[in-house]
Formats: structure tokens, C-alpha cells, sequence
């Protein structure tokens, strides 16, 4: 990838490189244009976080069931993450994002 570098002049926005903006296509969008577009967005990050809940189990090497009985939570909820019927938040995120990146101490802090 090649690295630009800008000096931006806060005064101004000379400084600041020209993206590529398609002023037509951009003036003939609609809303429902851009409520689908979230739609599409928000599915496919749901399919991204089940992607996630689901590597992080099967890297531990553990069952749905096992991995709901060490992180405490319902086999239920797993099967929802990994489904992509619903996405973990909050705490939940947090520990899954632990597990991928230290499983011995996130799991050796649940026992």
C-alpha cells in the first residue's frame, strides 16, 4: 500500500488530497437506497461476529456446550453468536476478544 503523506493546514482544506467522489450517483441516492445499505451492513456484521464467536471456540477446541459451561453462558446464547441470530456485547466481546488473543489466562482466570 503507498503511504501519502499530507500536511493539513487547519485554516484550509487545500492541503487535504481529492477523494473520488461520484457527485451524480451521490445526488441520485435515496433514502431507501441507504436504508437498505444499513441493512446490508448490519447482516454482514452479524455474519463477522458470528465468524468470530465461532473461531474463538473451535481454536480452544471445545463443543458449543463446553465452551458455554467455562465462559458461563447459556449454550442458547452460543448457538445464537455462532448463528449470527444475535451479537455478542459488552462484557461478552471483551472475553471473546481475551480468549482469541490469551486463551491459557482467560481461561485459567475463569476456572
Amino acid at each position: 500500500m503507498k503511504k501519502v503523506k499530507v500536511k493539513i493546514d487547519p485554516v484550509t482544506s487545500a492541503g487535504l488530497p481529492r477523494g473520488r467522489v461520484d457527485r451524480n450517483r451521490l445526488d441520485a441516492t435515496k433514502e431507501k437506497d441507504i436504508v437498505l445499505q444499513m441493512a446490508q451492513d448490519d447482516a454482514e456484521a452479524m455474519q463477522d461476529a458470528a465468524k468470530f464467536a465461532r473461531r474463538v471456540r473451535r481454536r480452544l477446541g471445545l463443543s458449543q456446550l463446553e465452551f458455554s459451561y467455562r465462559i458461563d453462558v447459556s449454550l442458547e446464547t452460543i448457538r445464537n453468536w455462532e448463528q449470527g441470530k444475535r451479537q455478542p456485547t459488552g462484557a461478552a466481546k471483551a472475553l471473546l476478544k481475551v480468549l482469541d488473543k490469551a486463551p491459557e489466562a482467560a481461561l485459567s482466570a475463569l476456572a
